[in-house]
């Protein structure tokens, strides 16, 4: 890419984020200060284990590639992801028919294609509350549709850090454990790591999170443990390391992995550790789409090929 085009993606970078801007990969600045929690409701609780309705995690098989959904009870959805550049319409698709108009929480773990490169035509194709990103720049043309999208919009990203509430409200929450640090050599250590909690059920949605920032999560002294775990960087050797597995201590592991990737997702060493810890394994290129239903106590699923 010419200086000048790198130039160009910096700039609209700055331009949409109006002084709340995604950082260069390169030593970072002060780090925003505005960020504010968003309050929890002020309806009283059904009670302190169950909810009036249920709360839907589907994660999407997107091949080689991460989308999550998540379902709130009152209505609300997040999308965390949406998967490559093809597909965009899997992705549409399956969010029409699962009803969903609105996503009131849209959120791009980190700027590799696999996770961003259908942000774009998410954003076109629905109504937009937050749209939360790390504050990383990339110099690709899939990040830079994303960020156009975001402009033709008029929204503005919300930065994921650590200690962000995204939401809480009664017996829900998702907080933003990771990125930890603003600078960081790989992309995939800026990933959003998010903790979803519901009543008494959890789960820890990694991104491509690597050992680097596991360690500075179990560091930072957040509550890990999880129920479910999303397994960070497509089941890769480079994450879910002995120390974050132990501390997570999931009944569930899913891995969003395509069928005869390139990359040999999932390692075997990753496998071989879930398997040791017991940890029941859920892979979307085995069993495709995979549909979490819980009420805050009672956790159940089921998969769609």
């Amino acid at each position: 890419m010419t200086c000048l085009k790198r130039i160009i993606v910096f700039v609209l970078a700055l331009v949409i984020l109006a002084g709340c801007a995604i950082k260069p990969a390169a030593p970072p600045g002060k780090a925003d200060e505005r960020l504010e929690l968003i309050p929890r409701s002020r309806e009283s609780s059904p009670g302190p284990h169950c909810l009036p309705a249920e709360l839907n995690v589907h994660f999407l098989d997107v091949g080689q590639g991460d989308s999550i959904l998540i379902q709130f009870p009152d209505g609300r959805n997040m999308l965390v992801d949406a998967g490559g550049n093809d597909d965009a319409s899997t992705i549409v698709s399956y969010l029409k028919k699962t009803g969903v108009k609105k996503l009131d929480y849209l959120i791009g773990t980190h700027p590799h294609e696999d996770h961003i490169g259908s942000l774009d035509t998410v954003i076109n194709n629905f109504q937009i509350g937050e749209v939360i990103m790390p504050k990383v720049t990339h110099t690709t043309r899939t990040f830079r549709d994303v960020l156009e999208a975001i402009d033709r919009k008029g929204l503005q990203i919300r930065p994921a850090k650590a200690g962000v509430s995204i939401m809480e409200d009664g017996l829900l929450a998702a907080r933003v454990l990771a990125p930890c640090g603003e600078d960081y050599n790989e992309l995939n250590d800026y990933s959003a790591v998010i903790m979803l909690t519901c009543g008494e059920v959890s789960f820890l949605l990694s991104g491509d999170a690597e050992a680097l920032s596991e360690k500075e999560i179990l560091a930072s002294g957040a509550a890990v443990k999880a129920d479910v775990l999303k397994v960070g960087h497509h089941g890769s050797n480079s994450s879910t390391s002995a120390a974050f597995l132990k501390a997570v201590g999931p009944r569930y592991a899913v891995i969003s992995v395509g069928a005869e990737n390139d990359y040999g997702h999932p390692h075997q060493v990753t496998l071989d550790r879930l398997k040791k810890q017991g940890v029941e394994v859920i892979r979307t290129d085995q069993q495709g789409t995979v549909l979490f239903t819980t009420d805050g106590k009672e956790l159940s699923f089921t998969t769609e090929k």
